[in-house]
């Protein structure tokens, strides 16, 4: 069956995307505030959503990981509780006929338009994230993550009226530009690295290591090395195989707020 919420949603950020482009709502401010906007929506997806609490590939203070949860969140994929269980169920059925986004069934498919329609694997999430729905407070994001984009829309308006950007300009590139390209990167990886790049490891799906995905979703396009050690705080293992996010995670543990950190102890 059509979701046709999902679909009104998609197809009105995707209306707004475009008219953001748009020459009247042009300014630097709105660049500036659609790259620290990207930087922390995609990093709160990889490094708080996906390696931290999906997998739990290191450890940290209860109010960074919360922080982090949040800044995913805010990438409007979904609440936590949601976004983990998908992802588990993935990784347990991936490439097979329970993957809600198999990409056997082609590109279109595992890239978006498994979206647009009711998947089973709906049915297994409160199995697979029976930890963070114990947890008021990602129940809580999980039902209401579309209302951050409110205040954040009410900030964005405020900023571009006072720096004269103008406030709706502001809003256009913060949220629909901005949630229609973290979308694409992040679909990308459940698309494109099952299809294009190489392996580093015979896992027994199809997944690849893509270097562009990797460069757009700060080093989860490293898809392969990633389902071959899914605990792994590290995606890139090979010499060139940049990881923006296992950076951000050296980083923190340097401070102290990054412990316990799981990484593969095989490389290529």
């Amino acid at each position: 069956r059509l979701k046709v919420g999902t679909t009104l949603f998609m197809l009105a950020m995707h209306v707004g995307a475009v008219f953001a482009l748009l020459p009247r709502f042009w300014s630097w401010q709105g660049l500036v505030a659609f790259g620290v906007l990207y930087w922390t929506t995609v990093l709160g997806v990889t490094l708080g959503l996906h390696r931290l609490v999906a997998h739990r590939s290191f450890e940290a203070p209860k109010w960074l990981e919360r922080l982090l949860v949040v800044m995913g969140t805010l990438g409007c994929q979904g609440g936590p509780v949601e976004w983990v269980g998908l992802h588990r169920h993935h990784h347990k059925f991936s490439d097979t006929d329970a993957d809600h986004h198999n990409s056997n069934r082609g590109f279109w498919w595992s890239h978006m338009g498994w979206m647009f329609e009711e998947i089973p694997a709906m049915g297994a999430v409160p199995r697979f994230s029976a930890d963070l729905a114990k947890d008021p407070y990602y129940r809580w994001l999980n039902n209401n993550f579309l209302l951050l984009q409110l205040p954040l829309a009410g900030l964005l308006f405020l900023i571009g009226s006072l720096t004269g950007a103008g406030g709706w300009a502001l809003v256009l590139w913060g949220i629909p530009l901005r949630l229609v390209l973290v979308y694409h990167v992040t679909w990308l990886v459940n698309s494109a690295t099952h299809v294009w790049g190489y392996r580093n490891f015979d896992c027994p799906d199809r997944s690849t290591n893509c270097w562009w995905v990797a460069i757009l979703s700060f080093g989860e396009g490293w898809h392969n090395n990633h389902h071959a050690f899914p605990h792994s705080a590290r995606h890139g293992l090979r010499w060139f195989e940049f990881d923006i996010t296992w950076q951000h995670i050296r980083a923190l543990k340097s401070l102290g707020l990054a412990k316990r950190i799981r990484l593969a102890h095989y490389r290529p």
